[in-house]
């Protein structure tokens, strides 16, 4: 590209021009790998972690269809429950991107498990650390001991999210909550929860209010874990609240502003899910390219074949344009930039990628993509 040098006495000489062009105008922006120093240690612990410790107990929890306590402890251990939290509070004090790392390097390993992390860093501890009172930011158990869950869709209210009928009914200085909610991520293990109540139904969706739920407060209950396909080890819940009182120093931001909230916050927590498919396809690919080099056909291994070398090279390239849109946005949100549009076409991208990598990984694998025992066949519980 052709840069046009300012026409004026300080620019005659060619040495101000030289040092005009080395200066300004070709100034190499940063790329989408220049990591920080701790979102280079994040990323690298994280893969350690999850290869060493996580990754043997990966099949036991699928089979028992739960997340290994020992391992909730061990991400609490590590400061992975609190990525974003100030040290202040007892986090980590580090970044949104480097939640974005933590969960795609789990998800290489353990895709259910990347989301207890990504819920409760993305959606929960960024909630509260937003727009929570002090007291709220100092409750140490979130960062050291307590999981957490987002609690929005009902029977009635999925996409339409706003249509909610749990209710808050303010009596004194507390407030009755009365209503279910259902498919609510990582219920069976949290200890809080971030519950979207219409505390005032006659303003519609302006009424609806974000309130913290404890789960020994009386009259919450959480029903029993639904038998899903994909998963399996991440536990999804009805909850249920029957006349739980709530104290109104537990509303979570301005009243009548949880509509707000979730749709500036789920955007968000939607780059941690874009994260996690491509953290998944990773994986499915890491596991299955040492198996090209070993399975031989016409007595040469079959990664040997141009075919298939342009099969992987195309698979390769995929998962690494939707790893680049997922880190543009998480820079774009970082910056405080807009990146609704980025995510969007993220999130589209990274689901599908991840499907089409992971079918043309089951190809290449043969037999084993159909047995759970290998890392391809359990992929296809987690789509």
């Amino acid at each position: 590209m052709r840069v046009r040098l300012p026409h004026n006495k300080h620019f005659r000489t060619r040495q101000c021009q030289q040092r005009y062009l080395s200066e300004t105008a070709f100034q190499t922006p940063a790329s989408l790998y220049s990591f920080s120093e701790e979102e280079k240690m994040m990323k690298e612990t994280v893969a350690r972690l999850a290869a060493e410790k996580i990754a043997p107990l990966v099949r036991k929890m699928e089979e028992e269809s739960k997340i290994d306590p020992g391992v909730i402890e061990l991400l609490f251990e590590n400061g992975l429950m609190g990525i974003e939290v100030d040290t202040q509070y007892g986090g980590s004090g580090l970044n949104f991107f480097a939640t974005i790392l933590a969960v795609e390097e789990i998800s290489k390993v353990d895709p259910p498990l990347s989301l207890l992390v990504e819920i409760q860093n993305s959606l929960v501890n960024a909630l509260i650390k937003k727009i929570g009172t002090p007291e709220q930011k100092e409750k140490p158990l979130l960062v050291s001991k307590w999981s957490s869950s987002f609690c929005l869709s009902e029977s009635h209210s999925g996409t339409d999210a706003f249509a909610l009928k749990t209710v808050a009914v303010k009596d004194g200085s507390d407030y009755i909550l009365n209503g279910s909610k259902m498919w609510i991520s990582n219920s069976d293990v949290a200890s809080l929860f971030l519950v979207m109540a219409n505390a005032k139904p006659s303003a519609g969706y302006r009424g609806i209010t974000c309130f913290i739920v404890e789960r020994d407060m009386p009259g919450f209950s959480v029903g029993k874990k639904e038998n899903k396909l994909g998963m399996r080890s991440s536990g999804t819940c009805m909850i249920h609240f029957d006349n739980v009182r709530v104290p109104e120093s537990n509303i979570l931001g301005e009243f009548g502003h949880g509509y707000k909230y979730t749709a500036g916050f789920l955007n968000e927590s939607r780059i941690g899910i874009a994260a996690q498919m491509v953290g998944l396809a990773q994986g499915c690919f890491d596991a299955t390219i040492p198996y090209t080099l070993e399975r031989k056909q016409f007595g040469h291994p079959i990664y040997s074949f141009q075919s298939m070398q342009h099969q992987i090279a195309h698979i390769a390239t995929q998962i690494e344009c939707a790893r680049l849109l997922v880190y543009n946005a998480a820079r774009l949100v970082e910056n405080g930039q807009p990146f609704c549009k980025g995510i969007f076409n993220g999130k589209i991208l990274c689901i599908r990628d991840s499907r089409n990598c992971n079918s043309e990984m089951h190809r290449l694998d043969g037999w084993r993509w159909f047995h759970k025992r290998f890392p391809t066949g359990k992929v296809l519980q987690r789509l």
